[in-house]
């Protein structure tokens, strides 16, 4: 009997928690730009800023962000961020995120860039997730082009379809 109670409480938090989500639209994330960091050992380390619009009517408090970046096709990096704040009803922030490249990816892209190389820029994909929005964690996926300026510094990207 104390198991049952016990599933039926976690039922109706999951159901409650389902029910607050229902009404809520999809964050726009997108990559705003990229830094360098100091890098360690075989990795290479970024400072990744995504901008983050909210089109809903209700601000969203975030308390930290995890993703994963691919790029051509292939994981290319992953970071997280204990990142505190909110993203205004129908506003925008611009959260900044570590990433980590592996050696491995860096080779693998370079050879890939070797074979053909690119001519509008480098497609991307992002995945990830902002915690602690009230409405348990919200899911984001992105795609676009990054693009390359001169001397290797990357450019404003472009949004896919753009």
């Amino acid at each position: 009997m104390k198991h049952l109670r016990i599933w039926l409480a976690l039922l109706l938090v999951a159901a409650l928690s389902a029910c607050a989500a229902l009404g809520v639209e999809r964050l726009r994330v997108n990559v705003a730009g990229i830094e360098s960091l100091s890098s360690e050992g075989l990795e290479a380390r970024f400072a990744l800023k995504l901008r983050v619009q909210n089109p809903n009517d209700i601000a969203l408090d975030y308390d930290g962000i995890a993703l994963d970046l691919s790029v051509n096709g292939a994981p290319f990096a992953s970071g997280v961020s204990n990142a505190k704040g909110s993203v205004p009803r129908f506003g925008e922030t611009v959260i900044t995120v570590p990433i980590t490249v592996s050696a491995l990816s860096v080779v693998r892209q370079a050879l890939s860039f070797t074979r053909n190389p690119p001519k509008e820029g480098v497609p991307y994909e992002l995945k990830g997730r902002l915690a602690g929005t009230g409405l348990g964690s919200l899911r984001f996926e992105s795609s676009g082009t990054l693009r390359f300026g001169g001397a290797g510094e990357p450019a404003a990207p472009k949004p896919a379809g753009s």
